[in-house]
């Protein structure tokens, strides 16, 4: 079926619109608790918790540790969406409601006996080992307190719990917390653990550096309070990093709303209560590694969760010599507020400053489009000069003292190819500008790396080395505590590489761990996807997985599997020459089969393993 014109906008309009929750949108007590129900719940994660590289979508009900609780539908409905699958939700089942929205059960230990059989029989028919099927509406109906499943702990889980969501018409993830779920207490108010003051522009200081400065905050009755005034110049916002309890949980949670007051008014509201998923790895713009909520507005940022929506929100500024009080409010989805009190004083730039330790050469930091370059004070002098195309600029420090001087250099007014600071010439080693937003691409010397529109979360400084050996390179790109929104495209040329490339592919290294990138050798370009920053190698594996029998019998199939390097990639096994559905939990390693007949197995026995790099394995045996 072709949209029209009109259906396209209204998508995008759909995909752009508010992230806010509206109250009409909340159905207080129509879904009711999908586990033990009327009786007291716990949670393991709510909603807008930050999680290493997005935010969390629902909320996890703790199972005890133990596997096999009965998972019931929390309103009347049809299952709208229902998938096998070894990561992820693992298994998961997918309801729409008359109301229009959908609540998600993940990490599903298995299924009741009829969406178990209906699963098993698509399987076969598609001879998939992992499968999503979208049934017809009203294909399988169910009713409000249904079992549906068992809890269990499948896909990417941690431990056996149950992932539940509850999603709008268009596919959005909302706080379940706003519909109502008197099985969960929480009467505890949020707690601050570090507040963040951050410059915002080249001019901005933070008392009196260009450097974000962290302070804990103390206990001033119910509330806090940071215990000293902050000095600022120029815009800065402010950053902050804390945790919300439920009751009767040890465990540390999110909560969605933020709210900075001073003696006028509100400044800024912050409130994470839908989430798109389109835009999901935007949380990493949206926070400051992984760690710390930004409370000031980013003009690249595509989560609208701050209001009012303008470009100047939250980016604080004052006059010397004015002295300000703010309140930060911290508030869960129950309305348990606390706050922390504050005072910035306005001051005038200072060019004698002292920045912390001098160091013993010149360092170099990238601070967003800001390069800061600290070095010793020196008797030749302290004049830097900022070579840019055939452009020479000479410049005094931004401050100093006794012991250092601090240069700021804004590199969206150009890239400087070198600098001489007097003692040393530093070459900063950024390759390019790679603007949000915009398909770009960047070469060099045996390499390309493009960028589509939705690569970078921002305005992006490339940085790029190579190094090795012809049958060991090594490309580095940028920082591993950077991040990319989306893939970016590397096609790196190794005219001296002689490995084995059927077998030789793109890996990620972060410490001792090696990630699979993959790619398809052209000749001598290998081409390949990544969507982490860091170091990149070639790496060869010429080695078969490994299968061990636990059970082959006429009742069951059972293995474990492993492979040293490039990972399992796919695993299927015959019969008789028919072929027989396996499962798979790759955190133990072990694969299963599932019978669509009760019939006993007899006969020969093939199962075939093959990893990523194309190494297959085989098992052969017989059963009587």
């Amino acid at each position: 079926m072709k949209l029209s014109k009109l259906g396209y906008v209204l998508i995008f309009l759909g995909l752009t619109a508010s992230f806010k929750i509206d109250a009409q949108e909340v159905d207080k007590g129509y879904f009711k608790n999908p586990i033990k129900p009327g009786t007291r719940n716990y949670l393991s994660g709510n909603f807008a918790e930050l999680r290493p590289n997005h935010f969390h979508t629902g909320l996890d009900f703790k199972t005890g540790g133990q596997e096999g609780l009965p998972i019931l539908a929390a309103a009347d409905g049809w299952v709208h969406r229902i998938k096998i699958s070894s990561f992820g939700y693992g298994n998961v089942i997918y309801l729409k409601h008359p109301n229009g929205k959908i609540t998600l059960y993940g990490h599903l230990r298995n299924f009741n006996k009829e969406l178990s059989d209906y699963m098993r029989k698509k399987m076969y028919e598609a001879k998939a080992i992992d499968l999503e099927v979208f049934p017809e509406p009203g294909e399988l109906p169910v009713k409000q307190g249904q079992k549906i499943a068992d809890s269990g702990n499948t896909g990417g889980s941690g431990g056996p719990h149950l992932h539940f969501e509850i999603r709008d018409s268009l596919d959005r993830a909302m706080d379940p917390l706003l519909f109502g779920f008197p099985e969960i207490v929480d009467n505890t108010a949020p707690v601050p653990q570090s507040i963040a003051i951050v410059p915002l522009a080249i001019d901005s200081r933070v008392n009196g550096k260009f450097a974000r400065l962290e302070v804990t905050p103390v206990a001033s009755g119910s509330n806090y309070r940071l215990p000293n005034d902050i000095k600022i110049t120029g815009k800065v916002g402010i950053e902050i990093r804390s945790y919300d309890q439920l009751d009767g949980a040890s465990n540390r949670n999110g909560f969605p709303t933020f709210e900075l007051t001073d003696g006028t008014g509100t400044v800024l509201n912050l409130t994470v209560d839908k989430v798109d998923f389109n835009y999901t790895r935007q949380f990493l713009q949206h926070t400051y590694q992984n760690r710390y909520t930004k409370l000031y507005f980013q003009e690249n940022l595509k989560f609208k969760f701050i209001t009012p929506e303008s470009s100047s929100t939250g980016h604080l500024e004052l006059d010397p010599g004015v002295k300000k009080a703010y309140q930060l409010k911290l508030r869960d989805a129950y309305g348990n507020e606390r706050q922390i009190n504050f005072t910035l004083l306005g001051q005038d730039r200072e060019s004698n400053i002292n920045d912390g330790v001098a160091p013993s050469k010149a360092s170099l930091d990238y601070i967003n489009n800001i390069l800061k370059i600290k070095a010793p004070i020196s008797p030749k002098g302290g004049l830097a000069k900022f070579q840019v195309g055939a452009h020479s600029f000479e410049m005094l420090p931004a401050y100093q003292d006794e012991n250092s001087r601090t240069y700021l250099w804004d590199m969206n007014f150009g890239i400087p190819e070198e600098i001489d600071i007097c003692t040393e010439v530093l070459t900063p080693g950024i390759k390019a500008i790679i603007p949000a937003g915009k398909q770009t691409s960047y070469s060099e010397q045996h390499l390309q790396v493009n960028f589509s529109p939705e690569s970078v979360l921002d305005d992006f400084f490339l940085r790029i080395s190579q190094s090795g050996s012809s049958n060991s390179p090594r490309l580095v790109i940028n920082d591993s505590r950077e991040y990319l929104w989306n893939s970016m495209n590397i096609n790196w040329n190794l005219p001296g590489y002689s490995g084995n490339k059927d077998r030789s592919h793109a890996y990620y290294i972060s410490g001792g761990s090696k990630s699979f990138l993959g790619g398809t050798w052209t000749g001598d370009t290998l081409s390949f996807n990544s969507r982490s920053l860091g170091e990149i190698s070639i790496l060869q594996d010429n080695t078969k997985p490994t299968i061990k029998v636990v059970r082959v019998n006429s009742t069951e199939l059972r293995y474990i599997i492993r492979d040293d390097l490039s990972g399992i990639d796919t695993y299927e096994a015959y019969v008789n020459g028919k072929w027989v559905l396996m499962r798979y939990e790759y955190k133990q390693a072990v694969i299963w089969s599932e019978k669509l007949e009760n019939l006993p197995f007899k006969g020969e026995v093939l199962l075939k393993v093959t990893d990523k790099a194309g190494n297959t394995a085989e098992w052969k045996g017989t059963i009587g």
